[in-house]
C-alpha cells in the first residue's frame, strides 16, 4: 500500500483545519452579530434561511463548472474571499455601517461560498488520496469537524470577554491562512485534460445535464442519492428542527443539557473517525456493515426523547460513532468510483439533493411540531427511514454492493 501523507495530501488536511476552525467561529459569531443587532427570533430565522438558499441551488451548478475549471484555483480563491468578507463585517461594525440588509447580502454571499467551497473540495479532495487509503483518509476528514466543534465554547468565551468584533477578525485570519496552504496545492488536475470549455449556456446546459443523466444511468449510485434525500428528508431534519426546542421547552432539562447531549454525539464521530483511521473495515462487508448502521441509527436516533438523561447521552453518542461510519462507507466508496471528470457534477447534484431534503424537512416537522409532541415525532420519521432503508438500499443491493465493497 503506497502511503497516505503525502505532500498534497498533508497541505490539503491542514488547510481543511484552519478552515473548519474558522468556519465554526464564522456560525457562532454570525448567529451572535444578528441576535445583537435585531434582538429579534424573526430576524435571526431569515438570516438562517438566507445564508441557507444557496445550497439549495448553487452546488449543482458549480458542480458542472468545476468539472471545467481548476478546483485548486476555486479552493484557494474562496478562501482569501470569505477572509476579505470577514474582514469587511470587523470594519462595518467598528464604523457602524453594518446594517440588516447588508447583512443579509454578506449572509447570502457566505451561504454560496461555502456552497462552491463544499463542491470544490470534495471533489478536489479524493484526487490526492493513494490508492488503498480511501477509508484511511475519510476517517481523517471526519475527525476534523468534531475537532472543529471545540472553537465554539472557545469562540463562547472570547465573545463575553473579548468582544465579538475581535471573533471576525480571527476569522479572516484563519480563512487567509487555509488559502495561503492551498496555493501550494499541485496544479496537475487530471480532469481538465482534454476537456470542452464552457462558453455559452449551451455548454452549460448540455454538461449540467449529463451529470444528472450519469446518476440516473447508473442504478447504485441512483439508490444512494435517493435514499440520502429520504435520510435528510425524514431522520436528519427531524432532529435538528426539535430536538433543541424541546429540550428547551422541558424544566427538566434545558440548554445546558443539550450541549452535554450535543456534545456526546461529537465525541462519538471523534472516536468513531479515529477507530476508522487505525482499522480498516473488511472491503467484502461494507454494504452489509452500512445496512447495520442504518437501521441502528434508526433506533438510537429515534428512541433518544424516550429515555432518562443519562441513556440520552449514551444514545446520542452511539449515534455519533456510527454516523461516521456511514459517513465513511458512503463517501469514500462513491468518491472512488465516480471518475474524476465528473465528480464535481455528481458532488453538486448530490449535495443539492441532500439539501433540499435537509430544508424542506425542518419545515414540515417543525410546522408539526406545534401539535404533535418531538418525541413521537421524530421516532415516527425514524421509522420511515427504517421501512425506506430495506425499500430502497437493500432491494437495490445488487447494484450498491459493487460500489460500497470496492477495494480502496
Amino acid at each position: 500500500m503506497q502511503k497516505l501523507w503525502t505532500r498534497d495530501f498533508t497541505i490539503i488536511t491542514l488547510g481543511t483545519v484552519v478552515s473548519m476552525l474558522g468556519n465554526a467561529i464564522a456560525g457562532f459569531a454570525l448567529g451572535v452579530l444578528i441576535l445583537e443587532m435585531m434582538d429579534s427570533s424573526f430576524a435571526f430565522s431569515v438570516y438562517l434561511a438566507v445564508n441557507s438558499l444557496p445550497k439549495l441551488l448553487v452546488p449543482g451548478i458549480a458542480g458542472t463548472f468545476l468539472d471545467r475549471f481548476s478546483r485548486v484555483k476555486v479552493i484557494y480563491t474562496l478562501d482569501f474571499l470569505s477572509a476579505f468578507i470577514y474582514l469587511l463585517i470587523f470594519f462595518s461594525l467598528k464604523l457602524n455601517y453594518l446594517t440588516f440588509p447588508l447583512f443579509l447580502i454578506l449572509a447570502f454571499t457566505i451561504g454560496t461560498i461555502d456552497s462552491i467551497y463544499a463542491v470544490a473540495y470534495d471533489s478536489l479532495y479524493p484526487t490526492y488520496i493513494t490508492k488503498g487509503n480511501f477509508s484511511k483518509a475519510y476517517s481523517i476528514s471526519s475527525m476534523i469537524y468534531p475537532f472543529a466543534a471545540l472553537m465554539t465554547p472557545v469562540a463562547s468565551f472570547a465573545y463575553t470577554h473579548i468582544g465579538l468584533d475581535v471573533l471576525f477578525v480571527f476569522n479572516a485570519f484563519m480563512f487567509f491562512v487555509a488559502g495561503i496552504f492551498e496555493t501550494f496545492l499541485s496544479r496537475e488536475e487530471s480532469h481538465l485534460t482534454g476537456q470542452v470549455k464552457i462558453s455559452k449556456f449551451e455548454d452549460f446546459s448540455k454538461e449540467f445535464k449529463s451529470g444528472i443523466q450519469y446518476i440516473f444511468n447508473n442504478p447504485g449510485l441512483l439508490a444512494i442519492t435517493t435514499y440520502f434525500f429520504i435520510n435528510s428528508l425524514f431522520q436528519g431534519s427531524v432532529s435538528q428542527a426539535l430536538e433543541m426546542p424541546y429540550f428547551k421547552a422541558n424544566p427538566k432539562l434545558g440548554y445546558t443539557l443539550f450541549t452535554y447531549v450535543s456534545s456526546a454525539n461529537v465525541l462519538g464521530r471523534f472516536i468513531g473517525g479515529f477507530i476508522h483511521y487505525r482499522i480498516k473495515l473488511p472491503n467484502h462487508h461494507k454494504f452489509k456493515i452500512a445496512m447495520a448502521v442504518y437501521i441502528i441509527i434508526t433506533f438510537t436516533q429515534g428512541f433518544t426523547l424516550f429515555l432518562p438523561f443519562p441513556l440520552m447521552l449514551v444514545t446520542n453518542f452511539m449515534t455519533g460513532f456510527f454516523a461516521v461510519t456511514s459517513f465513511n462507507i458512503r463517501i469514500s466508496s462513491t468518491q472512488s468510483y465516480v471518475p474524476n471528470h465528473i465528480r464535481g457534477r455528481f458532488n453538486g447534484t448530490f449535495q443539492m439533493m441532500t439539501m433540499s431534503g435537509m430544508i424542506l424537512g425542518q419545515l414540515i416537522w417543525g410546522a408539526l411540531g406545534s401539535f404533535v409532541s418531538a418525541p413521537q415525532l421524530i421516532l415516527f420519521g425514524n421509522m420511515v427511514t427504517l421501512m425506506l432503508t430495506f425499500l430502497v438500499i437493500y432491494r437495490n443491493r445488487i447494484h450498491i454492493k459493487p460500489i460500497y465493497n470496492q477495494n480502496i
